[in-house]
């Protein structure tokens, strides 16, 4: 099968919405309307030029084109429209463009509306940068592009009003504020996040200085770059510093602290940033390098190792952050904790795609989780915001019975929810067993066991943790908050069609995914196995889509035992979680812990910030005020004893020499003034014979 796709088209996905962020305020003067359908029309025009795309991705064919960029380094600038980059942006593309729409209503009346339009439609356009960029360099801007994004987005209510912070203001941990103000929340996403850059630029720098290019394709083809670097004992440790900028990008431990306090931004961003872009770009990142790194070695065991490493930072953040989920009593943290978690899982699946001989299970369960809970992530967030604007509070403690307030809101996002924890026929289900029954095909016997233990313990709390939102929203009696708020007149109800539509239509391409499950993993598997064979010549052993009886067995039993747990504490109400975490000292430790982030939010504070703050206050006391000062009061002394010797000298011979100069300025000034006939060719005979003199001085 052939398809063919205009050169422009890939080109256009990401000029049309960074071109056009950049005309918003020129169109904002047309009217807020005119603006705001503007933004949101250039999302759906990406969308559509991405899915015009599907049939070359369908028939596992690749369009690549380039144009001259830098010249003297032979760096070309162009674009990838692979299997790989297609089927992504088309996720990126029509998730954005629901959240949109979402954003007219949401985000109704909100001031500076130019502002969040723009930083949206570029962050979108930065994100499309990064999937079609056919090398490293190009990429690091889209990549830088997300960044900055994301800290507008985040930063967004500016005015830092209490009732914006992220976190209950007052709680503490080792000292440490667990609440943060929106500029506070975007300024630590900002830096953390580029702790990651600096070891992507470091990794991709030092990788083009033994391949003498950035290009995917080049680095494919070539291998000489991965023998120097295993020579020189640099290629794992390169591998690393690139994957840093994905540790970063999508908030793997260590750098996912960050995550949590962008929920001081609007929702509409968090869904963006959650389910389309940002931290979806770091595991786009390792889909793309990875089979380039592991076609690149003629023995595999050269870079197992960094798939090794890959995996286990992907199991540790996944029950890491899973376990935070459990016990945060904010909606948007719940939802923060489970992005960061559920990421995890899908670097699992890439890093275990490494470490077996069937690298496509893998590597098709990692994207297939990345797709699934795209969908349902960007639900999730959408109908979180419409309970939070509906009831004015983040806090999953003053909700309590409002499935019969918010009945379209409840079945929306329950279904989200159910798909998050993996119940049966539908997506989250088919793409979790996925990744469970890849990690199966690790030939280490203990590294197998280890990392299928996390994966299921985590399988078990995600679970819990998915029906516990639920059955604190919806479930049991309203609490005293919302009875407060409408005995004032105050009375919840469904959110208007703009806000409710795009979770209604994500919640029902959850379920047909979940409906069609094989068939879609047997689709990606066919694209993506189409795109490795032919982008990086990996040879795929014929793999046929079968279901793991011991990954279906574990799946079932981990959703068993988490939604058990979740309906007898949070929706029979049959057992008080309270009075149980209160009964046994080790739960009540333990939930403490996990309330306080393991500690490692305030670690970091302590070692970074406010030892900062210390050297700054040691520098201050004893160099500027106690050396400084000190020498402040020595100095005028000896001024005043040697002022007759400093005078002296300040006239004769400062300004004394500036006179001699003054002077000899004006007598030449006068004398060249008498060569200055007017006449052209006399300047050029003097020029000419000036350069002739200085070429006979020089010689």
């Amino acid at each position: 099968m052939s398809a063919e796709i205009n050169f422009l088209i890939p080109w256009l996905v990401f000029a049309v919405p960074i071109l056009g962020a950049l005309l918003m305020p020129v169109v904002a003067r047309a009217g807020n309307k005119i603006r705001d359908y503007y933004a949101v029309s250039l999302t759906l025009v990406s969308a559509i030029l991405c899915a015009l795309m599907l049939p070359l991705a369908i028939a596992g064919e690749t369009f690549h084109h380039q144009v001259m960029w830098i010249a003297a380094l032979d760096i070309t600038a162009g674009v990838l429209a692979d299997p790989l980059s297609i089927l992504m942006s088309n996720i990126v593309g029509w998730l954005s463009f629901s959240i949109m729409i979402y954003s007219l209503g949401y985000m109704k009346g909100e001031e500076n509306m130019t502002r969040y339009w723009f930083l949206m439609v570029f962050f979108i356009g930065s994100m499309q940068l990064i999937i079609f960029s056919d090398n490293f360099l190009q990429l690091f801007f889209g990549w830088e592009g997300v960044g900055l994004c994301s800290y507008g987005l985040i930063s967004f209510w500016n005015k830092d009003h209490k009732k914006d912070y992220v976190g209950t203001v007052g709680e503490k941990a080792w000292g440490i504020p667990l609440a943060f103000s929106p500029t506070h929340a975007g300024s630590k996403a900002f830096l953390m996040t580029r702790v990651g850059d600096v070891s992507f630029l470091i990794g991709i720098l030092t990788l083009f200085f033994f391949s003498g290019t950035f290009d995917f394709v080049k680095l494919s083809e070539n291998h000489s770059w991965a023998v120097d670097l295993a020579q020189s004992g640099l290629l794992i440790p390169v591998a690393v510093f690139i994957f840093g900028g994905a540790i970063g990008k999508s908030a793997q431990f260590p750098l996912h602290e960050w995550l949590p306090d962008a929920m001081a931004g609007p929702t509409s961003v968090s869904a963006l940033i959650h389910a389309a872009t940002m931290v979806k770009a770091g595991v786009f990142l390792i889909a793309r390098i990875g089979p380039i790194f592991i076609t690149a070695v003629e023995n595999v065991a050269t870079i197992m190792p960094f798939f090794e490493f890959v995996a286990w930072i992907g199991a540790i953040t996944a029950f890491l952050a899973a376990s935070q989920a459990m016990v945060s009593k904010e909606l948007k943290k719940v939802l923060a904790y489970s992005t960061v978690s559920q990421i995890g899982y899908m670097m699992l699946a890439f890093g275990v795609a490494g470490m077996t001989s069937n690298f496509i299970a893998g590597y098709v369960a990692g994207f297939f989780h990345l797709a699934s809970h795209a969908v349902f992530k960007a639900g999730l967030f959408m109908a979180a915001g419409a309970i939070i604007h509906g009831t004015h509070t983040k806090y999953m403690t003053d909700m309590g019975g409002l499935r019969t307030k918010m009945p379209i809101t409840f079945v929306a996002m329950t279904i989200a929810a159910a798909s998050l924890a993996g119940i049966p026929l539908l997506s989250g289900f088919w793409s979790k067993d996925a990744i469970l029954a890849s990690i199966l095909g690790v030939e280490s016997s203990m590294t197998l066991i280890s990392l299928y233990a996390i994966a299921s313990i985590t399988a078990v709390m995600t679970a819990f943790y998915s029906f516990r939102m639920i059955g604190m929203i919806f479930f049991g009696k309203p609490s005293k908050y919302i009875k407060k708020l409408e005995s004032s007149g105050k009375h919840i109800h469904e959110a208007p069609v703009l806000m409710y539509a795009p979770y209604v239509v994500l919640a029902i391409i959850t379920v047909a995914i979940g409906l069609t499950g094989p068939t879609v993993e047997g689709f990606l598997e066919s694209s993506l196995a189409h795109h490795l064979e032919h982008a990086v010549h990996m040879e795929i052993n014929e793999h046929v889509f079968s279901l793991n009886r011991i990954a279906v067995s574990t799946s079932i039993i981990a959703v068993l035992i988490g939604c058990g747990f979740s309906y007898l504490f949070y929706i029979s109400n049959r057992m008080s979680p309270n009075q149980v975490i209160t009964s046994i000292p080790i739960l009540s430790k333990l939930q403490s812990f996990f309330e306080n982030r393991w500690y490692i939010n305030s670690l970091y504070y302590i070692v970074f910030i406010n030892a900062s703050l210390r050297l700054s206050k040691f520098t201050d006391k004893y160099i500027e005020t106690g050396i400084l000062s000190k020498l402040n009061t020595v100095v005028p002394d000896y001024s005043i004893s040697s002022s007759q010797i400093g005078g002296k000298f300040d006239k004769y011979v400062v300004d004394g020499t500036a006179t001699r100069i003054a002077n000899l300025n004006l007598f030449l000034s006068r004398n060249i003034r008498k060569l200055q006939t007017g006449i052209a060719e006399q300047y050029v005979f003097v020029f000419t014979m000036g350069i002739i003199a200085l070429i006979i001085f020089l010689g």
